[in-house]
């Protein structure tokens, strides 16, 4: 009699997984009974934005609930494409779960449009289109197109500063005014204030603001700078730098005084490598860009042309944690490899970018190519 109960249960049991087995086969799957559609903004809808609205809303995007054959949760994508294009590459505008709006940012759909190919101060036309889905896969997209204009403005970084390189045989250029010639790194609370601690040879050196250009120029002598700002002023004097070796030099453009110093470099330590992290950059938190060693100076690093997102980042060496250096302001400044540094915060845009592991010295030059 026990043994009869046992086959039993066992075949019940059997017959059990069997039946949940063949649900889950022939479950239904969800099927979409109503389609969502752009409610707002409508076809002809014109947006013509202004940088200093960045932060407003441009608009409060809605659409119809789309619906199922089973009541579920869905959620909704707003997409933004090119007119006439595929939506195969569109920009996701907003994600929502069950809610039928969302207010888009002028900054929002300004960069929309720049990354979709609108150029600043011109008209461009762009459709919007709802995608909807639900857990089990079911996808919706809407049938009827939203196709807007929208005036972007150029989303460029603010960045009203001068830079000023070295120029002279002491250098790494020579006396050639546009070849690869040392930038100065800025101090991150005196925009006039310049500094640049590194190699130089037995020789000497001026600066210059633009590349390719004499003028404008500084030179100087006993700690007095001397400016040259037309073909018509006198050649000033030259930096003298009698024997090769590290030294710190300063300026400042606004008191027109000058410091040129022995460094002493020998304890410094030499990297391998020295490359950017973080959220702004290209491999995020995940890795490290690497920067390119100048083969005049070893302690001098610089990265080319570099798209980098809105977010924040560190310098890194040998692409380990053991030394990172981190600050608190954009652009330029003086970064610390002390534990618990700050990210240097960054604002989206390309960018060409410059430092110096003896000081920590930082340079980060928006709005390139």
């Amino acid at each position: 009699m026990k043994k009869i109960s046992k086959f039993l249960i066992a075949f019940v049991s059997v017959l059990t997984v069997a039946c949940n087995a063949d649900d889950v086969d022939n479950r239904p799957v969800l099927s979409g009974t109503a389609i969502p559609e752009v409610v707002s903004p409508k076809t002809g809808d014109a947006f013509v934005l202004l940088e200093e609205d960045a932060s407003k809303e441009a608009a409060m995007f809605s659409w119809s609930s789309a619906e199922y054959s089973a009541a579920v949760a869905v959620d909704y994508t707003v997409l933004m494409d090119k007119q006439g294009g595929d939506f195969t590459a569109p920009i996701t505008l907003a994600t929502t779960k069950n809610v039928l709006s969302t207010s888009v940012s002028v900054k929002q759909l300004n960069q929309s449009a720049i990354d979709l190919g609108g150029k600043p101060d011109e008209v461009s036309s762009f459709d919007i289109m709802i995608r909807s889905k639900v857990a089990s896969g079911g996808i919706q997209e809407s049938t009827k197109i939203a196709t807007i204009t929208v005036t972007p403005y150029s989303g460029r970084v603010d960045y009203n500063f001068e830079e000023w390189y070295l120029v002279g045989d002491a250098t790494v250029s020579g006396w050639d005014n546009n070849k690869g010639n040392q930038i100065l790194f800025r101090s991150a609370t005196d925009p006039k204030e310049y500094k640049f601690t590194g190699y130089f040879k037995a020789g000497a050196f001026k600066t210059i603001r633009d590349l390719g250009n004499w003028i404008p120029m500084y030179g100087g002598k006993n700690g007095s700078l001397v400016y040259r700002g037309s073909d018509a002023d006198a050649d000033p004097v030259s930096f003298e730098i009698a024997t090769s070796g590290y030294y710190t030099f300063t300026m400042n453009i606004e008191t027109l005084k000058y410091t040129l110093v022995p460094y002493i470099a020998t304890a410094a330590p030499a990297y391998t490598t020295i490359g950017i992290i973080g959220s702004s950059t290209p491999k995020g938190w995940d890795g490290s860009t690497a920067m390119v060693q100048s083969t005049f100076d070893k302690h001098i690093w610089s990265l080319g042309i570099t798209s980098l997102k809105e977010g924040e980042l560190k310098f890194r060496a040998n692409d380990s944690w053991d030394v990172a250096w981190g600050a608190t302001t954009a652009f330029s400044g003086m970064s610390s490899n002390a534990a618990g540094s700050a990210n240097i915060p960054v604002a989206k845009s390309k960018y060409v970018i410059y430092f110096n592991d003896l000081d920590g010295s930082y340079l980060m030059i928006p709005n390139q190519g």
